[in-house]
């Protein structure tokens, strides 16, 4: 879409000097860039959490998913805004495979990257998500830096791009500029915190009882206890030796069983004494105030997380629990995500994106497929009319079509 007064529509400044479509180097002067965390490993550390506590995971992929809804809805009259959100770039994504990433890592993170691209006349548009694992902000503020590896970062390897609302040239002559999500957390001026910091250490015990229930099953639920072996050792290290083979042999998981050589002139007085495990109730309780905890940590709700099918399924408590969510976590955090997608639409394609809106659907139905909207609307005691077309197309039809 070739359009020549791109400059004028666009016209936000970076500074009073230079307007931020103004063509330049992707360049920073000052490479430097402010830690994400201590070690600027913060991103990686989450992950590692993420990918070794259950429902921990689980909460961050539903959260997504909710957040990033079941498709897109907008006006008619806009066609190039559909064809946007059927391909929102040249990697083939959708516009929701795009918003499903995006979700995904303001939840995991606290923060997500959104990349711009176009060029001086505006004749296209396309959004690329970026790892945000890989993103770090320059010292100037303007600018984030990318990188594969940050434990091994290398200047030669790293990449830099604009801050919105400035762009700059890239090396293909197109014009890119990178939106920050960021979750607000006082005192932490360039990186967002995730909502469930405060339920790391929850996560992390989550994590430890699963492990220690592996442990129990790789030992076949074996006692464990002290072995003692009555023998004569020609030294030290061979004891050490016959101990180890014994343990590789017979204890399965290292210390589940320890071993203990002493000399003995009286005969052979091997035996076992095992060690009393009473704690067993105090490990699940454990893990499931752990599981409560992280539930909350998340601002997030338990019928939502999959944690209550065994007590029998109820749709009611599930759609109840899905409008809590809906009003107090998801609607906001699609705003957030949508608002500058609109802007940037609005601006480079110059058409009018306040149509592009989200579906969401609740994950259990309150009323039959085949009942048609009147009579779904006169069992919610509204008004309805049994004459009028549109109120006759049964719901199974009317959420086919909005999920199209």
């Amino acid at each position: 879409m070739q359009n020549t007064d791109y400059t004028k529509r666009v016209a936000v400044s970076c500074s009073a000097q230079r307007p931020f479509f103004e063509m330049r180097g992707s360049t920073v002067a000052d490479r430097r860039f402010w830690r994400w965390g201590s070690d600027n490993l913060f991103p990686e550390a989450l992950a590692m959490v993420a990918r070794n506590s259950t429902i921990h995971r689980r909460i961050i992929n539903d959260k997504a998913d909710y957040i990033s809804g079941k498709g897109f809805v907008w006006s008619e009259q806009e066609p190039i805004l559909g064809a946007l959100v059927e391909q929102v770039n040249g990697s083939g994504e959708s516009m929701r495979q795009l918003f499903n990433k995006l979700a995904f890592d303001k939840v995991l993170f606290g923060n997500a990257f959104l990349e711009v691209v176009t060029d001086a006349e505006g004749t296209f548009l396309s959004l690329y998500h970026i790892d945000a694992s890989t993103v770090r902000v320059a010292r100037d503020s303007k600018h984030v830096i990318m990188h594969h590896k940050w434990s091994q970062f290398s200047e030669s390897e790293a990449v830099t791009r604009s801050l919105f609302p400035c762009f700059e040239e890239a090396d293909d002559g197109t014009l890119r500029s990178v939106i920050h999500y960021a979750d607000y957390e006082p005192r932490f001026t360039h990186y967002g915190i995730p909502d469930y910091i405060a339920g790391l250490n929850a996560s992390a015990i989550a994590y430890k009882t699963d492990k220690w229930n592996i442990s129990r099953l790789d030992n076949s639920f074996q006692l464990s206890g002290v072995m003692l072996l009555d023998g004569v050792a020609d030294g030290e290290q061979q004891a050490h030796d016959v101990m180890r083979l014994a343990e590789r042999k017979f204890a399965g998981t290292p210390g589940q069983v320890m071993f203990i050589m002493r000399d003995s002139s009286e005969g052979d007085n091997s035996r076992f004494i095992p060690i009393s495990e009473t704690a067993d109730g105090d490990w699940r309780d454990l893990h499931d105030q752990a599981t409560a905890d992280i539930v909350i940590a998340h601002s997030w709700f338990r019928a939502l997380s999959g944690l209550d099918f065994s007590a029998g399924f109820s749709s009611e408590r599930i759609l109840q629990e899905y409008e809590l969510a809906l009003n107090t976590v998801i609607l906001s955090e699609q705003a957030e995500l949508l608002e500058p997608v609109r802007t940037i639409i609005g601006r480079v394609l110059n058409i009018d994106a306040s149509s592009l809106s989200i579906v969401n659907h609740p994950p259990a139905q309150s009323r039959p497929a085949y009942m048609k909207v009147w009579e779904a609307r006169r069992a919610e005691g509204l008004d309805y009319d049994e004459s009028d077309p549109a109120q006759n197309i049964f719901l199974a039809q009317l959420s086919k079509q909005t999920e199209l």
